[in-house]
């Protein structure tokens, strides 16, 4: 198994730990990028269909869940998950993780709207975004975000788009912010290229990069990037939950009742 970014792992142990608290069923996860959440949700109980538009991503997905396609635990879909259309696919949690931030302002209402669709009554929408905007800079740039968000921003969508937000935190914070300059400092070598390219260009590679010490490490880098070793780090992102200056904030939602169908 490959070595993750510390930020990733913290990130991860705070899913899981969310995830204990949900009674499993079946889940549609939109951009699955690498497919790690993916393998948390399956291999934690869950039964679900991924949307994926990269082909290649896709494709990289089909070959690592293999197993778990053919045993019918796991669906993979290389197709837009706000055009979809089958309406007795109903989920018990739609899950994106680093997606919310590369859609235009009308494809995140849009959205927002075929999550609430597409959910069970009692369903829940999960999601982790980039978050502190005084810290956009060359990686939202290369990746094509539109935007991070901050807590109040992220509450004022999620309300004004008919979802009641009813858990938020700041993660990451503070191990992220050490590390800022170095992470930049290695995409800005590994990947200013892209700068040049379109938006959805940049989105679409944004799922599968490869910047050395950056989103992919040696495998002995497990010694040092483990939940482990990262504990003291876990509960620093507790205590500074509520940090404006968390790199990555992890939220929960559901629908507001009754307007579903509007």
């Amino acid at each position: 198994m490959k070595a993750l970014p510390p930020g990733t792992i913290l990130q991860h142990m705070y899913l899981k730990r969310r995830l204990k608290l949900l009674k499993t069923g079946f889940f549609i996860e939109v951009g699955a990028g690498s497919g790690d959440i993916t393998s948390i949700l399956v291999s934690s109980g869950w039964k679900g269909v991924v949307f994926e538009m990269d082909v290649d991503s896709a494709l990289a997905l089909s070959r690592r869940f293999k197993k778990e396609i053919s045993a019918g635990v796991l669906t993979i879909l290389n197709q837009d998950f706000t055009k979809y259309i089958q309406p007795e696919l109903k989920a018990d949690l739609v899950l994106s993780s680093m997606v919310m931030e590369h859609f235009t302002d009308e494809e995140q209402c849009e959205f927002l709207y075929k999550s609430s669709q597409m959910l069970n009554s009692n369903g829940l929408l999960l999601g982790l975004v980039p978050s502190s905007p005084k810290h956009w800079g060359i990686e939202d740039e290369i990746a094509g975000h539109y935007r991070r968000y901050s807590a109040n921003s992220l509450s004022e969508l999620l309300s004004n788009s008919q979802w009641e937000l009813s858990h938020v935190t700041g993660l990451t914070y503070p191990l992220s912010n050490i590390v800022l300059p170095l992470s930049n400092y290695l995409v800005s070598r590994s990947e200013s290229h892209k700068k040049s390219m379109s938006a959805i260009e940049r989105t679409s590679l944004s799922g599968r990069r490869n910047v050395p010490l950056k989103t992919h490490f040696p495998l002995m880098f497990k010694l040092l990037l483990n939940p482990f070793t990262l504990s003291p780090f876990y509960l620093l992102q507790r205590v500074f939950k509520n940090s404006p200056f968390s790199l990555v904030i992890y939220f929960e939602a559901c629908p507001v009742k009754g307007d579903k169908n509007v």
